[in-house]
């Protein structure tokens, strides 16, 4: 596992493209507290509303979550969803987009009502009839020389239109022609429309639709797995079996069954987008067969304890690999952009998200007593800590008395605190605004109308909690007493 972890630099390397069905998933999120007077469902009382790349975008999302790039083709309609799917893939780092617009049918969009972490409702607005023949044409057109500048090609087919059975075929002929691989998440009953790829995809419901018999177990998966290998011409297959792992099926060769490590599973929404999203970064960067399905399957392991759509970031798949699912002292301590999409998905789990800030420069009792009381007010606690130089900044050139280092290592080794984030300004407003806080917490020697943060937080449904303070402990104090 070490040896894998140490080698996910290769992530880097070459391009992807993908093709197949955008989606925007949407998330309203609210509280319910009383059933409707007109019929028998609850009000939803919103009050956050999110928007993400699903579908194939969603495999994008992963490709450029895991240092990947990639090259996408796709259709969307003309409104406000295709605007915004549009512009979620100008935010996304080393993607570049070919979308076409059909004004005759729409974006496809999710819409999922949450109340807490329960899902109540979804909405899906859709046209999964097959796109025109102009569109196909104009897709068609840009194969060659999209599947020239790439190293392997991804066809994520969610049945709504865009892959056509000429697309598909055009697509793999010109791919296999060029020698680079084609991997397929496929769908439906006709698994004939994918002849001639490298690779498939399918989990366990979709191999059982296609065999015309339940899936029962690992041998039954294999048997399935071959005979498409048989009759498509498909060089292997990685049958996604949920909690039971994944069973890596080839052309002449033994087949192996990767178990996958028990957790909790809060969503399985597009985790066979992680999976082949990272299976495919690994086969194009010197990962044999076994090690990308491997990787593929801790990866898809990792997304099933996210709710929603969501992704896998190299630096998780790095430390599951070293460390396993325990998060380590050390593993507390993250960036800007991690912490952003950490305090997300707490959000999404229907956690409340704490914050507080500080020097924390030789950590005393009324350091430990904030701590405890910021702890009780959330389920999950983000410490902001002042850089070195914002600390000489604001206490004096002799400050700090320990480095940035040592004072997040002491935090990380508490209890009560879930992540560290170093802040370089002199005061944590941009880091706030970043993580978004459903409690800010400091010490009652302020009040909430001179709270760096607290008009901030409390505008988006947040609340402001002012801890009691230990009289007599500061570390300007214990300096003190020391040089005496």
């Amino acid at each position: 596992m070490s040896d894998l972890a140490s080698r996910l630099d290769q992530f880097i390397d070459g391009r992807i493209l993908c093709i197949g069905d955008l989606m925007l998933d949407r998330y309203i999120y609210g509280q319910v507290e009383r059933i409707s007077p007109e019929a028998p469902i609850p009000v939803l009382h919103t009050h956050r509303e999110t928007a993400t790349l699903g579908g194939a975008g969603n495999v994008v999302c992963n490709i450029a979550a895991l240092g990947g790039k990639v090259d996408v083709i796709g259709v969307i309609g003309k409104d406000q969803a295709g605007e915004d799917i549009g512009a979620a893939f100008k935010a996304l780092s080393g993607v570049t987009v070919s979308l076409i617009s059909d004004a005759s049918r729409p974006t496809t969009q999710k819409t999922r009502y949450v109340a807490g972490s329960q899902q109540l409702l979804r909405a899906d607005r859709e046209n999964a009839k097959p796109i025109e023949r102009d569109i196909e044409e104009q897709i068609i057109s840009l194969l060659p020389d999209a599947i020239e500048s790439v190293k392997a090609v991804i066809l994520s087919d969610y049945v709504k239109g865009v892959l056509t059975p000429k697309i598909i075929s055009e697509t793999i002929r010109l791919a296999k022609k060029a020698g680079i691989i084609v991997i397929v998440d496929p769908k439906g009953r006709n698994f004939a429309r994918y002849k001639g790829a490298s690779y498939l995809t399918p989990n366990r419901k979709e191999l059982s639709e296609v065999a015309g018999s339940p899936i029962t177990n690992v041998g039954e998966a294999e048997a399935a797995a071959r005979a498409l290998i048989s009759d498509f011409d498909i060089d292997a297959v990685l049958v996604k079996l949920g909690a039971e792992g994944v069973c890596l099926v080839r052309k002449a060769q033994p087949a192996l069954h990767l178990h996958t490590k028990a957790r909790e599973v809060f969503d399985v929404s597009g985790a066979g987008d992680t999976v082949i999203a990272t299976l495919t970064l690994a086969l194009i960067s010197r990962f044999d067969a076994v090690e990308a399905a491997e990787l593929a399957n801790i990866a898809g392991s990792i997304v099933v304890g996210k709710v929603g759509t969501a992704s896998v970031t190299r630096d998780e798949l790095q430390r599951e690999l070293m460390h396993g699912e325990a998060q380590s002292a050390e593993d507390k301590i993250v960036g800007w952009s991690s912490i952003a999409d950490i305090a997300e998905r707490w959000r999404k789990q229907g956690l409340k998200v704490g914050f507080t800030n500080g020097c924390f420069d030789l950590l005393h009792p009324g350091h430990i007593s904030l701590l405890r009381q910021a702890r009780a007010a959330c389920d999950k606690l983000v410490i902001g800590l002042n850089s070195d130089a914002s600390v000489k900044r604001l206490k004096g050139k002799t400050r700090p008395v320990q480095n940035e280092a040592a004072r997040s290592a002491v935090l990380a080794s508490l209890v009560d605190v879930d992540n560290i984030v170093i802040f370089g300004e002199d005061t944590p407003l941009e880091l706030i605004k970043i993580v978004r806080p459903d409690v800010l917490v400091k010490g009652a020697d302020y009040t909430v109308d001179n709270v760096v943060g607290a008009p901030e937080v409390q505008s988006w449904g947040g609340k402001v909690v002012l801890a009691e303070i230990v009289e007599g402990q500061s570390t300007t104090k214990t300096i003190q007493k020391m040089k005496k």
